[in-house]
């Protein structure tokens, strides 16, 4: 009796197979756009330059972290790759040397303190310690790339992101794809939120063109942030 009505539901219900189809992955969309350089900013030890290269295959990668102990695990993930360069800083408004809170969680390390919320909604990411980094211009680093059109940019900076806006204006003018963690509520302190982040970019010349994966308060389910993705339009 069960197996038959297994075998009968999708025809009780409507449905056939063929209807079924393999859901592309988060990241397929980029294939339309042939970019051939990506600027992974915030590449903590290499998930998303990993998960870029499996879409994106001639792209050369460039990856900005600045916590030793990532980019070394960083480096070792990419190792091979000969498409692939790393850099121990990170991108902002402009060259100094300051002090990062490394988070006990590691993605969740940024240069803006830590907001409440945060803490509550995740309380394995509060514990943290101060780490000496380089910060650059991304303007000014981006003298040193080869940036062959059409750029990718990722950011993933904990509530930086305008910072690193702020500092490479001029180089996200030859972007055609930027994908950012944007925040609705402030998880980091006095961090740009979504609207503001939304503003900049299309004075930059990008459209907002949805999320390809948000993040829920655990106990509540609100909407905490999301990446968003912005094409040049």
């Amino acid at each position: 009796m069960f197996k038959w009505l297994m075998k009968s539901l999708p025809r009780i219900i409507g449905l056939r197979r063929s209807h079924y189809r393999k859901r592309p992955g988060k990241l397929a969309f980029l294939k339309q756009y042939q970019v051939r350089t990506v600027l992974d900013i915030g590449a903590n030890v290499g998930q998303s330059a990993l998960e870029i290269r499996a879409h994106l295959r001639d792209a050369q990668i460039y990856s900005f972290e600045p916590l030793s102990d990532c980019f070394q695990k960083l480096s070792s993930a990419m190792a091979g790759d000969t498409k692939f360069r790393a850099f121990p800083f990170a991108l902002g408004a402009k060259n100094e040397q300051i002090s990062i809170h490394k988070s006990a969680y590691s993605p969740s390390s940024s240069l803006v303190e830590m907001g409440k919320l945060h803490k509550e909604a995740f309380p394995h990411s509060a514990e943290s310690h101060d780490e000496r980094v380089e910060v650059r211009r991304l303007d000014d680093v981006a003298p040193e790339l080869i940036l062959k059109d059409d750029v990718l940019i990722k950011m993933d900076v904990q509530g930086f992101e305008s910072k690193v806006i702020d500092g490479g204006e001029k180089t996200m003018g030859a972007a055609r794809v930027v994908i950012l963690e944007n925040s609705f509520y402030e998880l980091y302190v006095g961090q740009a939120l979504f609207d503001e982040l939304y503003e900049r970019m299309k004075q930059l010349g990008f459209s907002y063109r949805g999320s390809i994966g948000q993040k829920y308060h655990p106990e509540t389910g609100v909407i905490l942030f999301e990446d968003s993705v912005f094409i040049r339009a």
